[in-house]
């Protein structure tokens, strides 16, 4: 848990800031506007989200992006960190208005082991998901040999945000 504060405090001034904003910028073949904002987790959606996607999240804030052209807002993505095996895993989420998931990447990876899951093949299974997939592993989402716990970590992530952002979509800036 304490690296959680670590990486709360540094992480508008640090390269995950910089990484994301190109990450969301390369997603879209036309010019976007991005604004970073923070969304505070009330109690009762935190423990709905965690309940359903069956991973806590690490702190009481998200930092997002709603993504716009022309005053439109496109779409937000979400930077959310994940436990790999001893360290956390930083990574993104683009969330269509509609609730889908255009994409996602990972940001950091901190361990010595299991960083296939950076892989963009892997990565875009992930692509049209909802709220209401099963991300379960073998199933609807693919193992990697030795990466097991990033595996379980990510999918579930990746499945918190969906779910977070169902919940809260009609009450984003």
């Amino acid at each position: 848990m304490k690296y959680s504060y670590l990486l709360l405090s540094f992480i508008l001034a640090s390269p995950i800031k910089d990484n994301s904003e190109k990450y969301i910028l390369s997603q879209f073949e036309e010019k976007v506007t991005i604004s970073l904002r923070t969304l505070t987790l009330n109690k009762a959606i935190k423990t709905q989200v965690q309940n359903q996607a069956k991973q806590a999240f690490y702190k009481d804030k998200l930092y997002y992006w709603e993504i716009s052209k022309n005053d439109t807002t496109m779409a937000y993505a979400f930077l959310d960190n994940v436990k790999g095996k001893s360290m956390p895993i930083t990574f993104i989420v683009i969330m269509n208005i509609n609730g889908t998931i255009k994409n996602s990447s990972i940001i950091k990876y901190r361990e010595a082991y299991g960083g296939e899951i950076k892989n963009k093949r892997w990565l875009k299974q992930f692509i049209g998901k909802k709220n209401d997939s099963t991300y379960e592993i073998g199933q609807e989402i693919d193992s990697i040999t030795g990466a097991t716990i990033s595996v379980n970590s990510i999918s579930k992530g990746i499945r918190k945000i969906a779910i977070l952002y169902e919940l809260v979509k009609d009450n984003l800036d």
